[in-house]
């Protein structure tokens, strides 16, 4: 058995090679796993090596204590927020290591007990089989605090049943366990009593075999049925009111059912949209419906530019001032500018939409003999 650990101050990322299976944990279990540089860089240098070694043949991911991963280290964004472009470096990294998670050659798993959001859940939901249990727990919440759906999801999200996409990403709802088989975001619900039971059966099969690994994640799971509650049952008042062109329509639409018998479990989703970033909002809707035509590799780059044009604050400073209501002074009180939809005009969401020089755009090959070429490194970012 070869260990390797990278980054033995922090020991946030531990890598182990047994036999024929390559195990990383996430390993910052105090902060709930949450993706900084000090984890991009290492996963993306071994997935890279992993998937060029014939010795590795099955790659599972897993987190610390109980979260899987909580998304980006926000507290990275904010700190900051008066040097331009100080993210940028990470903010590469990750969306072109998400495009290798998602076409990934090797057999992929997440072990997805408890927390999986934001970003977070980008290193869950793609995988060839994502495994989840009764303590996990999604969400895409990054409109409430003035960003965007990113990480993928702009692609991920579009493509699940109807307007439930545009649901979890302007409202950040959360779905359990359950609720993410059911949807198609996970493949596999596993009691949690049998998750360190699979992981050691895992080991011993010692195979990336597809079918077998898929037969003996099965082996271990059971069918998912959801209750009458779950939002997945809401789905007819989604489609209608997530369908609307707009923020404001959608809202609209919503409290109109609010208004009827039986929907109560609107009302506190309202609230909480009536709250968000009127500007990460309409940004969100755009990304999301924009997604549904494009590729993975359209969706990484549109993301890319709205993430750094947001980080610049080319239209808003909304994101820093979510991220220290939400992290650093707490007071859940943010003050958004603009304050209202209205005052989000059209022509200003356009522009974090813009295509950069192509220079500066993210890098990510669709050739399969280049596939891993456009690190960071090799970007014109990195020789300005």
């Amino acid at each position: 058995m070869a260990q390797e650990t990278v980054n033995l101050e922090q020991e946030v990322v531990l890598v182990e090679e047994l036999g024929n299976v390559r195990v990383v944990t996430l390993n910052n279990p105090k902060q709930l796993n949450i993706i900084s540089p000090k984890v991009v860089e290492p996963l993306a240098a071994n997935l890279e090596k992993w998937e060029k070694d014939e010795k590795a043949k099955l790659v599972i991911i897993k987190g610390a204590g109980r979260a899987f991963s909580a998304g980006g280290d926000l507290k990275v964004f904010y700190n900051g927020r008066n040097s331009k472009d100080s993210c940028l470096e990470v903010v590469y990294r990750m969306y072109w290591l998400c495009n290798h998670i998602h076409t990934y050659k090797k057999t992929t798993i997440a072990l997805a007990h408890g927390i999986s959001m934001g970003g977070g859940a980008s290193l869950m939901a793609p995988m060839k089989f994502s495994v989840v249990t009764k303590k996990t727990v999604f969400s895409t919440p990054e409109a409430s605090i003035g960003f965007h759906t990113d990480c993928g999801f702009s692609y991920m999200l579009s493509r699940l049943p109807g307007r439930l996409g545009e649901y979890l990403g302007l409202t950040g709802a959360r779905l359990n366990g359950r609720e993410l088989v059911a949807a198609g975001l996970a493949t596999h619900f596993v009691p949690l009593e049998k998750l360190p039971e699979l992981e050691k059966y895992l080991l011993s099969l010692n195979t990336g075999d597809e079918a077998a690994v898929g037969s003996a994640i099965k082996e271990f799971s059971t069918d998912v049925q959801i209750d009458e509650e779950s939002i997945l049952k809401k789905q007819s008042i989604i489609d209608e009111c997530f369908s609307k062109d707009s923020v404001a329509d959608i809202i609209s639409s919503f409290e109109t059912e609010a208004g009827k018998e039986g929907n109560g479990w609107i009302v506190p989703v309202l609230k909480g949209l009536k709250r968000s970033s009127p500007t990460g909002l309409k940004i969100t809707l755009r990304s999301i419906r924009e997604g549904r035509k494009q590729t993975l590799s359209e969706c990484l780059k549109k993301e890319f530019r709205i993430t750094i044009n947001t980080l610049r604050a080319r239209i808003s400073g909304d994101v820093y001032e979510g991220i220290r209501a939400l992290t650093i002074d707490k007071d859940n009180s943010p003050k958004w500018d603009p304050s209202t939809l209205e005052n989000v005009e059209d022509e200003q969401v356009n522009l974090v939409f813009e295509p950069f020089e192509e220079d500066f755009e993210l890098k990510v090959s669709e050739n399969e003999q280049d596939r891993w070429d456009g690190k960071y490194e090799d970007s014109a970012y990195c020789h300005q």
